[in-house]
């Protein structure tokens, strides 16, 4: 059975392990921000989103990642959901995400609703494509 919480400590190791992007001290933060869900299927965690508030009011999806086992099962769509909802219960209408134009992932949040809203081009970087979607 999936079930989805906000991280708490004791998800430390498993998201240290799964998102190398931010250090230890930062992921303390956004638990206690609550700006990270964990997916867990029985007791076992299997993805993360993690999130802030771009402009400090629009809820912007930083990091999305469903453990390899679990990819392609419509396991994405669940946690994305989810996060949605709880947006959407914390009164916020307008979500946001990106993703490199090389990577795949423009084509799952195109498929589960999302438009796009722009794109950002920094130097040493591949073009960035934001993408919006109200909710």
């Amino acid at each position: 059975m999936i079930h989805f919480a906000y991280a708490d400590r004791d998800c430390l190791a498993y998201l240290k392990r799964s998102d190398k992007h931010l250090a230890e001290d930062m992921l303390l933060k956004k638990i206690a921000n609550e700006e990270i869900i964990i997916m867990k299927e029985e007791d076992i965690m299997i993805g993360i989103l993690r999130y802030n508030l771009f402009w400090d009011i629009i809820p912007f999806m930083n990091y999305l990642m469903i453990d390899k086992l679990y990819r392609r099962k419509g396991f994405g769509k669940l946690l994305v959901e989810f996060w949605e909802k709880e947006m959407r219960n914390k009164k916020h209408g307008l979500v946001l995400t990106s993703t490199l134009a090389t990577e795949s992932a423009q084509h799952f949040y195109r498929k589960i609703g999302y438009k796009e809203a722009g794109c950002l081009l920094l130097e040493e970087e591949g073009l960035e494509i934001l993408f919006k979607k109200e909710i």
